[in-house]
């Protein structure tokens, strides 16, 4: 009889709690919250926080950069960067595109030891799918760096990368959830969509499943497709999911903004308004047809950007730290939350994340 008593006791005390964790006001508070942790990262940039020294520049090297797809913004942005930052060094880049297949960056890469740079940038590709290529840069003394190649920030001995670019990928996803999640007032009906080709991209897909879920929301579906065939495939897919979900689908999250490229035909064709629901938000990589689509209100509400052009910058000064046997920086570049309302700063104008930092002044000063 205790023993029924004190069940029943455990029984109200989790009904009672599980209702006020429902009130008004808690769910209230919480999307106050969310949306005030969103804000602390859609602020101007103005303050650098990266490396303010390292070792001069290495002269007369030629890097290679194998980019996993050009018509990617988020590689093509960091491509840019990387171009940009070696003609300041004084260094020659030759670009190769793996056009977005496996059997095409395995081929970049072998044209890549053919060329027997001085060093290889691996650009948005996982480093275990050209494991024996990495392998074989390792061997013949190829200093290696990468944006968007693992989870790990920083060295990837296992990979034989000298450090790995992103920004924190569990902020950008935490972030993405959490604007979902004030945006619907507390109670989204969320699509996630990843590419499960990529580590990274899966560790983006979970998080931003776990926040949304933790958080009192619903993942109506957690859909994993191919970066490569967007396409062609996100047409259908989108018909198909508002066929299905209805009303329900209230905001679409994505490990990048490629997947929102192809969605607003089909979002149009079913008479949902630029602006209207399900909303359209990428943790990563602020693409310029991101930017633009989020500008005009164009079937895109924001996107967790990284800052691009910065990034190359800091592959080309991580190369040039291998180059001198020393450490590499240990800096972690911010994220940004862009909107509507703060598109217009730190590089918006360009359609671009660029940070009002200096870090341009900052890494031509270190190399001098």
């Amino acid at each position: 009889m205790k023993f029924l008593k004190a069940s029943k006791m455990m029984l109200l005390s989790s009904v009672l709690s599980c209702a006020v964790i429902g009130s008004p006001a808690v769910m209230a508070a919480s999307v106050e919250e969310a949306r005030a942790a969103v804000q602390k990262n859609a602020g101007k940039k103005t303050q650098w926080d990266g490396p303010t020294s390292g070792p001069k520049a290495v002269k007369s090297k030629t890097i290679v950069v194998v980019a996993a797809d050009m018509k990617n913004g988020g590689v093509l942005g960091v491509t840019n960067g990387v171009v940009e930052a070696s003609k300041t060094i004084g260094w020659k880049v030759r670009v190769l595109d793996g056009g977005g297949s496996i059997s095409g960056r395995s081929a970049a890469f072998g044209q890549a030891m053919a060329l027997k740079p001085d060093g290889i940038v691996i650009n948005g590709f996982d480093a275990i799918e050209q494991q024996a290529g990495l392998s074989s840069a390792s061997k013949a003394g190829i200093p290696l760096v990468s944006w968007h190649a693992s989870s790990v920030i920083g060295p990837d001995e296992k990979s034989g990368i000298f450090a790995n670019i992103s920004t924190d990928p569990i902020e950008v996803s935490k972030s993405a959830a959490q604007w979902a999640f004030a945006d619907a007032g507390g109670k989204p009906g969320v699509v996630i969509f990843t590419d499960s080709t990529y580590q990274i991209a899966i560790d983006k897909a979970d998080r931003m499943k776990e926040e949304i879920e933790a958080l009192g929301g619903t993942v109506l579906e957690y859909v994993d497709t191919p970066i490569a065939d967007t396409s062609s495939r996100m047409g259908p897919l989108t018909t198909s999911l508002l066929q299905k979900y209805g009303k329900k689908w209230t905001h679409s999250l994505a490990i990048n903004d490629i997947y929102f490229d192809f969605m607003g035909p089909a979002l149009a064709a079913a008479g949902i308004k630029g602006n209207g629901s399900p909303k359209a938000v990428a943790a990563g990589d602020g693409s310029r047809s991101a930017y633009q689509r989020i500008r005009s209100s164009q079937y895109q509400s924001i996107t967790v950007s990284e800052p691009l052009n910065l990034q190359g910058w800091q592959l080309v000064d991580e190369l040039n730290r291998a180059f001198n046997g020393s450490e590499w920086s240990g800096y972690k570049s911010p994220l940004h939350v862009v909107t509507k309302d703060n598109i217009d700063f730190d590089g918006g104008s360009d359609d671009l994340f660029d940070p009002g930092n200096g870090y341009r002044d900052v890494y031509k000063s270190i190399w001098k």
